[in-house]
């Protein structure tokens, strides 16, 4: 029998979120509140943009605060300025500016938005301390403070001095113990901090993978490496019954068994690893499913020559870039088991339309046994986008917005942003 994966700090977890400190219990009414939330949304050269996915998202825990008479001071992030100084060493404030969200926020809110030019400092003390009920203040980009990653406290205490309720709804920021993700919490009476209905839900959906999935649970990882899902990987053994892998990670499973891959992506120093996590997962009794053949390209373009291979026999010079029509149907086969489906990662390079079938194909799969009532979670960045792009998002059970957040928790890893709340 495998071993139960109960993390101390996940039953914490738990029972906090089967606690009564949620947002329905507070009177928000002449309160401002804080909510930390995940705006990092794309923009085009035009400050436009081009994904309000993470926006909305927010908007329903925003929504119970206004309509609960309260006035808002929204925290967010956008992009990485501290690592892409100009080269005198400024900060592009212009690029990373959140002040292209204030239109886009309005609309959505129907709420009187202003924009403060800094973040806990003059400007945002002065507008959080005119706000009336039922409007908000969107503060500049954290970042733009080094004391936001360094998790700095005095940081922390001068955003906490701005509102007397803390919320957190950026799941995708809760690996990082920043200042306005983690240590702001510190200067909140635990009644007076709380997790959003985004964290909510994606925490709670989490947990139901770790915990109450019903059997046979199927996985499905893709993407580049086998280094970036090692974590996952080895979890997976304990969890799952059947792990499907695609995607370029898949190369470095059959090269470690000997297969010739011509110049696809591989890990050539994750060869022993792969050889170890299949020998766990026979022992295991869990089923690895692997490629058998491939799409493969003269080239990394989307007008290279094409043909479809056995993955183990692909010639010098050519890539494996999409899972051939074998592969999906096996691939398929294996997700039609499925009670309980977890998918992390694209099956190829599925933003070329020559190398989307494998993807697509296993995104149609899994909205259809969805539609069988199955249990879906997908997560990660490429694979959400991967959703989106096959138009199937409203069929899949639930679509988390954290990548890196996301993997850490199934991971079984302590998230600062929701140790902060829920405790130790």
């Amino acid at each position: 029998m495998k071993p139960a994966i109960q993390p101390d700090w996940l039953i914490c977890v738990r029972k906090f979120l089967n606690s009564n400190n949620h947002m329905d219990r507070i009177d928000f009414s002449g309160k401002r509140v804080i909510i930390r939330v995940d705006f990092n949304v794309p923009l085009n050269s035009e400050k436009e943009i081009t994904d309000d996915t993470r926006m909305r998202k927010a908007m329903p825990t925003i929504q119970v605060v206004l309509d609960g008479g309260g006035s808002i001071i929204l925290i967010s992030h956008l992009g990485r300025p501290q690592q892409k100084r100009q080269e005198d060493g400024l900060i592009n404030r212009d690029r990373f500016s959140l002040s292209p969200l204030v239109e886009p926020l309005a609309e959505l809110t129907g709420a009187k938005v202003f924009f403060a030019r800094d973040c806990g400092g003059p400007s945002s003390k002065k507008l959080a301390a005119s706000l009336q009920s039922g409007q908000i203040l969107l503060l500049e980009n954290t970042r733009f403070h080094e004391e936001e990653e360094e998790g700095d406290e005095d940081f922390a205490a001068a955003l906490a001095k701005l509102g007397s309720v803390y919320i957190n709804d950026a799941f995708g920021t809760a690996h990082r113990a920043h200042a306005s993700t983690t240590l702001i919490a510190n200067f909140f009476e635990p009644e007076d901090k709380m997790f959003g209905l985004l964290m909510e839900a994606e925490l709670e959906n989490a947990e139901r993978i770790l915990h109450r999935s019903k059997k046979p649970l199927v996985a499905i990882l893709g993407g580049a490496k086998v280094s970036d899902k090692i974590g996952l990987l080895s979890k997976l053994l304990q969890l799952a019954d059947s792990v499907v892998i695609g995607g370029a990670m898949a190369f470095t499973f059959i090269k470690s068994q000997g297969g010739q891959i011509g110049s696809s992506l591989v890990e050539n120093d994750k060869l022993d690893m792969a050889r170890e996590i299949m020998s766990q997962a026979d022992k295991l009794n869990v089923k690895i499913f692997l490629p058998t053949d491939v799409v493969i390209a003269d080239s990394f373009s989307e007008n290279a020559a094409v043909r479809t291979v056995p993955i183990d026999q692909i010639p010098d010079e050519w890539m494996g870039l999409d899972i051939g029509p074998d592969s999906i149907q096996i691939f398929t086969e294996a997700i039609n088991t499925a009670n309980t489906i977890l998918w992390n990662g694209p099956m190829g390079v599925f933003e070329m339309e020559a190398f989307a079938m494998g993807t697509l194909s296993i995104a149609k799969t899994v909205a259809e046994r969805t539609g069988s009532g199955a249990y879906s979670f997908v997560g990660g960045g490429d694979s959400v986008a991967a959703i989106n792009q096959s138009g199937l998002a409203e069929e899949i059970s639930f679509i988390s917005t954290g990548g890196g957040a996301m993997l850490e928790f199934l991971e079984g890893k302590v998230l600062p942003g929701v140790k902060a709340i829920a405790g130790s």
